[in-house]
């Protein structure tokens, strides 16, 4: 018997029974007439273990394309993040412990009046899913080679290569704070260590809530990179201490660390490595060493979006 096999899907309490309606659980439909589960749009959660595959529901017949393969998941409520419902609904349906999770991406198809995210998200160690209602006829992890020869529910059908493909990729964003914090006229050369103290926390707090795809050069619609702020000279004394992100107190000048820290990670060739300055000659350097370079207006454009 293999370790997956050991924890396949317990029981709950009440494995039967159906669970209240949240704010968004009711049906919406197109101006073509068809229609989708979810108010405010539904999403669902890809829960991956590096060894051993990915967690499936075998959806309750009762329900829509009942007897195929999919994930966990369901309506949003309202003012919910796309990430908050499908960790929820999966805590609910499967039993998944949503905090210990690590969050990696997002997949959207988004119709304009109804919208399906796929939340996809690591597991650092393997548990027991647990059948909590009557949506599911069983819970299983299912190795990565095997997910295609399952009956799959025809979304997940559709979306589940492209999703593969991209279980291995890590984007990287490395930030040149000096130089987008002295693209912003607001007075940071009063005091450098309150102001670079004040963006690493406006960073650290818009990474919580992912990074838009396409401001890291990858696919898909937001990511959780890995973020990484080079501070220097008088700013390596601020006092703040991230919970996502990575400081990086340059010992010498920040160019130095932010090549380093960027050659490391091409070298890696995990996925994408995005390096944001405006100085030409670190660009010129960090593209030579394999890296992608973008100005430090569009990542403040992101953080004033999303804080």
């Amino acid at each position: 018997m293999s370790e997956s096999d050991s924890l396949s899907a317990l029981p709950g309490p009440e494995p039967l029974a159906r669970r209240a309606h949240g704010s968004g659980d009711s049906w919406v439909q197109g101006p073509n007439g068809a229609k989708y589960w979810g108010a405010f749009g539904a999403a669902g959660l890809l829960v991956v273990h590096r060894q051993t595959g990915v967690l499936l529901q075998h959806r309750a017949e009762w329900s829509h394309f009942g007897g195929t393969w999919g994930l966990p998941g369901g309506a949003r409520h309202e003012s919910e993040s796309a990430a908050q419902a499908a960790i929820r609904e999966a805590e609910e349906e499967a039993g998944v412990p949503g905090n210990e999770l690590a969050l990696r991406f997002e997949s959207v198809l988004d119709l304009g009046w109804w919208s399906y995210t796929t939340v996809v998200a690591d597991a650092p160690a393997l548990f027991a899913p647990v059948v909590g209602d009557a949506e599911s006829l069983e819970l299983r992890w299912v190795g990565f080679d095997q997910v295609g020869a399952l009956p799959l529910h025809p979304g997940f059908a559709t979306r589940w290569p492209s999703l593969l493909g991209d279980l291995e990729v890590h984007p990287r964003l490395i930030v040149d704070v000096a130089n987008v914090i002295g693209s912003r006229p607001d007075g940071w050369w009063r005091d450098r260590a309150a102001a670079t103290e004040r963006f690493v926390r406006s960073l650290d707090a818009a990474v919580h809530g992912g990074i838009p795809a396409a401001l890291l050069g990858a696919t898909h619609d937001v990511w959780w990179p890995t973020v990484t702020a080079v501070i220097e000279g008088q700013a390596r004394s601020m006092a703040a201490s991230p919970s996502v992100i990575e400081v990086v107190r340059a010992p010498r000048d920040g160019d130095t660390s932010i090549l380093e820290v960027a050659a490391s990670a091409v070298s890696r060739a995990e996925g994408p490595v995005t390096v944001v300055t405006a100085d030409r000659e670190l660009a010129r350097r960090v593209v030579s060493a394999g890296a992608r370079v973008i100005a430090p207006g569009e990542l403040l454009r992101v953080l004033d979006a999303l804080t």
